[in-house]
């Protein structure tokens, strides 16, 4: 990793509320934007980012279509739409959108993962967290291909190892770590100058 990280991806399923709110609370500006694929119904995302927004020193909110992604600021994909990231110039946009589940997820990881992958590739930091299922593992690889450093919470710490395992065993993950170590990881590799 050569690259200044611009964005932080993450993606979680099964356990993963409890594991982001583990993490969040514990991270501290300056941060760069932060980007989250939680699977998780219509109506709770908002819900839960309002929650987080209280407990955060980070300002965390539902991702809304259009809006232009700032540092020290997390995003929450709606529960129920896709979210990925659009280019203009102005910076990076979320878009949220109808379309057909990937991997029977709407909001999708991959879907969120290769936008990163594509627009911000080895400026990005891309982390893995518990949930059922291979969501996550193919954008994760694409990211790390780009250049980006990747992170992915061990069986120990996981409520469901299915995401974090099928990225590990793809190749896609370059450090796997317990839950508690994800904070100061993120931090310290964001943190990074050169």
């Amino acid at each position: 990793m050569s690259k200044k990280i611009e964005l932080i991806a993450i993606g979680s399923s099964t356990g993963g509320v409890e594991a982001l709110a583990a993490i969040l609370t514990k991270l501290h500006p300056p941060l760069p934007p932060i980007v989250i694929v939680q699977h998780i119904p219509a109506g709770f995302s908002k819900m839960f980012a309002d929650r987080m927004n209280k407990e955060c020193a980070l300002t965390v909110k539902e991702g809304e279509d259009g809006e232009v992604i700032k540092p020290n600021h997390v995003y929450i994909a709606p529960g129920g739409i896709h979210m990925k990231l659009i280019q203009s110039p102005q910076g990076l946009h979320i878009r949220c959108f109808m379309a057909p589940p990937v991997h029977s997820c709407r909001p999708a990881v991959d879907v969120l993962f290769f936008s990163v992958a594509e627009l911000v590739g080895a400026a990005s930091l891309g982390v893995i967290l518990t949930g059922i299922g291979k969501d996550g593992a193919a954008g994760l690889l694409a990211m790390k291909k780009k250049g980006a450093y990747t992170l992915g919470q061990d069986e120990a710490t996981s409520a469901v190892y299915g995401m974090p395992k099928s990225a590990f065993e793809c190749g896609a993950v370059l450090k796997q770590m317990p839950l508690q170590g994800m904070p100061l990881a993120i931090t310290s590799l964001a943190n990074k100058t050169q």
